[in-house]
């Protein structure tokens, strides 16, 4: 599985064309907050038939669980794509030009509507998690708190109180993808019932915007990923129903394992992103080095821009064979953290350096926005810290190879 087939270079072709035509020329507007990027994201979704596609797996998975089966559903969504392959094609070409737009969209459909799907009740999936999944709602998952981004889980304030056979969630959310645009928000709270710290079962609720007590904040002004708006969302006694319990029961301790397998999910899309950013910087250096003329001769005969070319060629066959691989684990169901979680911080560092060495071979026109380089730059920042930094990832990699705990 080292060549795409024969669809999935056609469909890479297509989304390259939609992206120049539809995407690249919004891209003022939405990196200045003029425009929001969702109903760009929902004609997308029905132009390639992602909806029809993506659908008819879901209902599927929906009929099959009424019938008192229990499908596997990352072998269902696998079998509507045919080749796992495609959706990884799919966010890279996205991220050639931006790199937000796709990790908004990877967000809502992939992690929100995944998540629902995979562990929502059939009538949660109904709901909520076929809207999603076809990117006819928005979705913004909400893990990070002002006081707890690495230690997600020990730093935790925002808690679900039992009240009767309801919840009261109380708390807030920051840095969330697609908040201000967001229909339905999954959120990871503490089950408080008094106990001691360390204690805590941790819970999913599926929120819907407009409900009483649920506040977005304004987007925030970001260094990258302008195209991505990000907020904060704030919960004051928002009343639940046991409806809006992911599953619709509780998992004790046992619900930090669904955060953190919807973390590898968040995870294994980063090298599909950095795959397009390098790509980006690749195709776009190579071009100018050889029309830029200097002291007489294209930039490209000279040893030292000729090195910084194979540098760029490594990582970007390097990340390449990085996502084949995480195709194929998906599509054999195979499971191997450590790999994602080393993968995803490698792949990151490389993206950013890419984009700073595209830079450097453009010279003061890589600094200018006419050309794009610089905005791959900013934007590839964030995948070194959004889903878990480099550190926490290699360190997370490390403690299981090694087999000690946090």
């Amino acid at each position: 599985m080292f060549q795409l087939d024969e669809q999935t270079q056609m469909i890479a072709g297509v989304i390259r064309q939609w992206c120049q035509s539809s995407l690249a020329p919004k891209i003022p507007k939405l990196e200045s907050g003029e425009e929001m990027p969702f109903e760009l994201m929902k004609k997308m979704a029905k132009t390639f038939g992602f909806d029809a596609m993506l659908g008819g797996a879901v209902r599927k998975r929906l009929e099959k669980m009424r019938a008192g089966e229990a499908p596997d559903p990352d072998k269902m969504m696998s079998e509507a794509t045919k080749n796992p392959m495609m959706m990884h094609v799919v966010v890279k070409e996205l991220s050639r030009v931006s790199p937000g737009f796709a990790m908004g969209f990877g967000v809502s459909m992939g992690l929100v509507g995944g998540a629902i799907v995979s562990k929502g009740t059939p009538e949660q999936i109904e709901r909520w998690g076929l809207p999603i999944a076809t990117v006819q709602q928005i979705g913004s998952w909400c893990l990070t708190e002002p006081g707890a981004g690495s230690d997600a889980f020990g730093s935790m304030r925002t808690t679900a109180t039992p009240h009767g056979s309801s919840y009261v969630l109380k708390g807030s959310k920051t840095f969330i993808t697609n908040g201000p645009g967001a229909d339905v928000f999954l959120v990871y709270a503490k089950i408080d019932r008094g106990e001691p710290d360390g204690a805590h079962g941790v819970a999913t609720f599926i929120i819907e915007k407009g409900m009483p007590g649920v506040t977005v904040g304004p987007a925030f002004k970001k260094m990258g990923m302008r195209d991505s708006p990000t907020s904060e969302v704030f919960f004051d006694d928002v009343r639940l129903g046991v409806e809006h319990l992911l599953g619709g029961r509780e998992k004790g301790r046992g619900g930090r394992g669904d955060t953190k397998e919807s973390l590898g999910n968040e995870r294994s899309g980063v090298p599909s992103m950095a795959w397009g950013i390098i790509e980006r910087c690749y195709d776009a250096s190579v071009a100018y080095v050889r029309e830029r003329k200097q002291f007489g001769r294209a930039i490209g005969e000279f040893q030292a821009v000729q090195l910084k070319i194979t540098d760029l060629f490594l990582k970007l066959r390097t990340v390449e064979n990085i996502v084949y691989r995480l195709a194929w684990m998906q599509q054999n169901g195979k499971r191997d953290m450590p790999y994602v979680n080393a993968s995803k911080a490698m792949s990151a560092q490389m993206a950013v350096a890419a984009a700073l060495t595209a830079i450097d071979i453009h010279g003061g026109y890589g600094y200018m926005e006419e050309y794009g380089i610089e905005k791959l730059a900013r934007d590839a920042k964030l995948l070194e810290l959004g889903a878990g930094t480099t550190d926490i990832n290699l360190l997370a990699c490390a403690r299981e190879l090694i087999g000690v705990t946090e």
